[in-house]
């Protein structure tokens, strides 16, 4: 029990701290520090007899080249939970339809990030090519505390989209509605199996990393009358007041707009 309380309290100490680093960390470093707040949270569920063993960081081999890498995976009796972590501080917008969701960070400061449920799926793709037999998974997709899930919409037996105080509801959940699927023996399999895509040289990191940035660049929209990018704007008044466009950076300069085909 007092341990217990103890934890608590730190926690709630965790989630204060976690208000002030993005002042303080690169978004690297943000990245590694919200899987290692989900590896914390997924160790306190041993207590309960939920079990499993944790992976990080598993660079996957994709079918047509290339790598794709996995930031968490918990291996368990149920299956294979696969984390995507997105330690995202702002309003977050996105549904399962949109190739890219978004991050408003102020009425001028937007970002975009690709689908993290469709990352997630092709991560499982991946990971069941590579396997050698059939396993169950459960995607999960997890925010910051930091963030505030604005207009996210998911279908809840595809993914899980949810912020990190959640977890450890979600994972009950997910786990006493799925019978057991792994013995012990295949859990230390999959492991074994799995474990030295863990432990890629830097060349395949920087490869993967490079293969992202051209990826990216080949969906950034550019102004076809000016070369400038196209900024992801909402309309505020009119009959189209709500809807997301694209516009030209240089506005007013240049006033070219084009609908959001990724809602389509």
């Amino acid at each position: 029990m007092l341990l217990d309380l103890i934890e608590l309290i730190l926690d709630l100490v965790f989630d204060g701290i976690e208000r002030l680093i993005d002042s303080f960390y690169t978004s690297e470093r943000l990245g590694t520090y919200g899987e290692r707040m989900i590896e914390k949270m997924l160790k306190k569920l041993d207590r309960s007899g939920k079990k499993g063993t944790i992976l990080k960081n598993v660079y996957l081999p994709k079918e047509e080249g290339g790598t794709t890498e996995v930031d968490l995976l918990y291996i368990t009796q149920k299956g294979i939970f696969v984390f995507e972590s997105k330690n995202y501080s702002g309003w977050i917008f996105g549904n399962s339809k949109d190739l890219y969701w978004t991050q408003s960070l102020g009425k001028r400061k937007k970002n975009r990030f690709y689908d993290p449920i469709k990352q997630n799926e092709t991560h499982m793709k991946c990971l069941a090519h590579h396997l050698w037999r059939e396993v169950p998974m459960f995607s999960l997709v997890v925010f910051s505390e930091r963030c505030e899930l604005k207009n996210v919409t998911f279908d809840p037996e595809k993914a899980r989209v949810l912020k990190r105080g959640e977890l450890g509801r979600v994972m009950c959940e997910l786990w006493d509605a799925a019978p057991d699927a792994l013995t012990e023996a295949e859990i230390s399999d999959i492991v074994t199996a799995l474990t030295p895509l863990t432990e890629v040289d830097e060349t395949v990191k920087k490869a993967h990393v490079e293969a992202i940035r051209e990826e990216m660049a080949k969906h950034d929209p550019v102004c076809p009358r000016c070369g400038a990018k196209l900024v992801l704007r909402t309309a505020k008044k009119g009959a189209n007041a709500g809807e997301q466009f694209y516009g030209c950076s240089r506005f007013p300069k240049c006033r070219y707009v084009q609908k959001n085909r990724t809602r389509d």
